[in-house]
């Protein structure tokens, strides 16, 4: 019993942590950060496709490091292979380092160094597929800032020196020479670190030996056997402390979950953050298959931004709240394993990340965790502007790393797929995506969406089309015939959009509650802009219908709640109209209270009630022996929780039902 109350502890206290903060945000602000100075350089061409004559195997860096000169000397090894008969290539450098010469082999090779780029003129014609390794050797200052691709800086009290990298998603050619395009993924990579042996330097990979030189510097040598892009190599290199966890992933097997800390930072709390990763590594390898680098390792190192960066096997932290560290985590199977085949595409790592929170706020704190994460995803969702399919990759602040759109969008779109397709099928698709053709590759929109359709045998182009290529979201408005003569319920649905008249279609649940209780649940499509969808009428009263009970849409909806007026043949009919206002309301006021007010056409008993969505009756509010004529009865609400709640008017023995939205 002691073991259980303490893992429940441990949940509670994890899930507080994840409230309050945001992984997604901090991930977004990190990468933006990093690229601030990207629009002070004026480059003239960011969005860098690489040569697309070469397709690179494997990279080699062997860094030299001088953290007080703030200098660099390389060896980087790069081995490809031609795409078509060819006898030049060329890489991605920024000239603020300088290539001293390139070998292939022994030989020498010509080159021309221009501001972006090193063009290569190779020792000979090479046809197609034919393989070439050669080593670029250069040295220099990188361009760097207070958040740049390549970064000297400091830390703690004692101003500690650390260098580290973060190159999503154009710095890679900052600091070494690439083909910079994460479509291109290099099968396997080394990197080799030299610096002061009061440095312990880290990337991908497993760390094969330490060797101590004569000149009192280490060297690092880290290998990643993997398939990798370029933005995904690392370096993090400080005075840190090594902390471990342990993944165990089958009966008799294990992988090492390895963490450098600041010293300063490395407390009992931090501690206690960390040890969170090998659940957060079983729950991922249970929902999207065995972590894919299972062989090597996971691990963080932090460095000098707020947020994260999921360099692969090692992500890049500045600091360790459980929201972002699942963020990071989800991005090795988001972004790692599969990487975006261009930034247009980026939601198919950042939405994907940002969903991994919402499955992790699920796993620690049940589904009110879980809506409550998507409900503040969805809040910044519809602050997106443009598609989700990123159309300027040359912004990469309000364009690749918009977190509205490619973070907060994206995990709403999963969302949606999820409620459409149910949770088995769903975490199937998620499966079968890691494990198709692009797994440890690059992948587009289509790419996913073939999986989707595979896996479900649903077509599911009027879905993506709409949500990755188009803009905004839906605004729905909806009402019913409440008679109780009518043998059928009519609904009539009406939606226009944010943006533009484009119509959405989805398939939408439709709650019908009853006065007895009774709940009725049915999907329909709506796909017009307005509709009207007749049902059986149930026997009895209807006290309210829901539109989309669950929330599974992105959407704005409001209810406009038809009350017909008295007929003869509704002689016994008393109420005319009635309102529930302010709707929404805000229970952070003063005095937080509603109003429902209401006009008699006779003499009535009146009562006034309040049920949460589980049906629990919370308040009942009775008005006694009213005769004809408009009348008001203001509700407080100071102990109501934000949420959705039914107010239900009774008349003598009939009722009526509308939905009251508390923020």
């Amino acid at each position: 019993m002691k073991n259980v109350v303490k893992v429940f502890i441990i949940s509670v206290l994890s899930f507080a942590a994840f409230a309050q903060e945001d992984g997604a945000s901090l991930c977004a602000e990190s990468k933006q950060q990093a690229f601030e100075r990207l629009s002070k350089q004026r480059y003239g061409r960011i969005a860098y496709p690489g040569d697309d004559k070469i397709d690179v195997t494997y990279y080699k860096l062997n860094l030299n490091i001088s953290f007080t000169d703030r200098y660099i000397k390389g060896e980087t090894t790069i081995n490809f292979k031609t795409k078509s008969t060819t006898s030049t290539c060329f890489f991605d450098l920024r000239n603020a380092l300088k290539v001293d010469s390139i070998k292939l082999g022994t030989k020498k090779l010509a080159f021309v160094q221009e501001t972006e780029k090193v063009n290569v003129t190779l020792d000979k014609q090479y046809t197609e597929g034919q393989a070439v390794s050669v080593i670029v050797f250069y040295q220099g200052k990188p361009n760097g800032s207070a958040f740049g691709s390549f970064v000297f800086s400091t830390h703690g009290s004692g101003n500690a020196p650390i260098v580290w990298s973060l190159s999503e998603p154009y710095g890679s050619p900052d600091w070494f020479p690439c083909k910079d395009s994460p479509a291109d993924k290099a099968d396997s990579s080394d990197v080799w670190i030299t610096m002061p042996s009061a440095f312990v330097s880290v990337s991908n990979g497993v760390l094969t030996q330490v060797l101590a030189n004569k000149d009192n510097t280490k060297t690092y040598q880290w290998k990643n056997r993997y398939p990798i892009a370029q933005y995904l190599i690392s370096i993090a290199c400080s005075n840190y402390t090594e902390y471990k966890n342990y993944f165990k992933y089958s009966a008799t097997d294990s992988m090492t979950i390895n963490h450098f800390v600041y010293p300063e930072s490395f407390t009992t709390a931090t501690k206690t953050q960390l040890d969170q990763t090998p659940f957060m590594l079983k729950l991922f390898s249970e929902k999207f298959g065995l972590y894919p680098f299972i062989k090597e390792k996971y691990g963080h190192a932090q460095c000098g931004f707020g947020g994260g960066m999921e360099h692969q096997t090692c992500s890049s932290m500045g600091s360790y709240g459980s929201s972002l560290v699942a963020h990071e985590l989800a991005h090795q199977w988001f972004g790692d394993k599969i990487t975006c085949k261009n930034w247009e595409n980026i939601w198919l790592n950042e939405g994907f990340a940002t969903y991994g929170e919402a499955i992790y706020a699920e796993a620690v704190g049940g589904k009110s965790a879980y809506q409550s994460t998507i409900n503040n995803n969805a809040t910044r969702a519809k602050r997106a502007t443009g598609s989700l399919y990123v159309q300027n990759i040359n912004d990469v602040f309000g364009g690749i790393f918009e977190s509205n759109r490619s973070y907060y969008k994206g995990s709403i779109v999963l969302h949606m797929l999820r409620g459409i397709v149910g949770d088995d099928k769903f975490y199937q698709i998620l499966q079968n995506y890691l494990k198709s053709s692009v797994a440890y590759g690059a992948a587009t929109t289509e790419d996913f969406q073939k999986v989707a359709e595979e896996t479900t045998g649903l077509k599911l182009d009027y879905f993506f089309k709409q949500w990755i290529y188009g803009e905004g979201y839906p605004k729905y408005t909806y009402s019913w015939n409440p008679s109780e003569i009518s043998k059928a319920l009519k609904i009539t649905i009406a939606q226009s959009t944010n943006t533009n008249p484009v119509v959405f279609s989805m398939p939408v649940d439709i709650k019908i509650l009853m006065a007895s209780g009774v709940e009725i649940t049915s999907t329909v499509f709506v796909d017009k802009a307005t509709q009207e969808i007749t049902f059986s009428k149930p026997e009895g009263v209807i006290s309210q219908v829901i539109f989309d009970p669950d929330n599974k849409i992105l959407k704005d909806v409001s209810e406009n709640k038809v009350i017909s007026a008295i007929t003869a043949n509704e002689a016994d009919q008393v109420l005319v109209t009635w309102n529930v206002f302010p709707n929404p309301t805000d229970n952070r006021n003063a005095e937080p209270q509603v109003v429902v007010s209401f006009d008699l056409a006779k003499k009535a008993e009146t009562e006034v009630e309040i049920f949460d969505k589980l049906g629990r009756k919370l308040k009942s509010e009775m008005v006694e022996n009213l005769i004809s004529g408009n009348y008001s009865k203001q509700i407080l609400l100071s102990e109501f929780s934000s949420g959705i709640y039914l107010v239900r008017l009774r008349i003598n023995d009939k009722y009526f039902g509308k939905t009251l939205i508390v923020k």
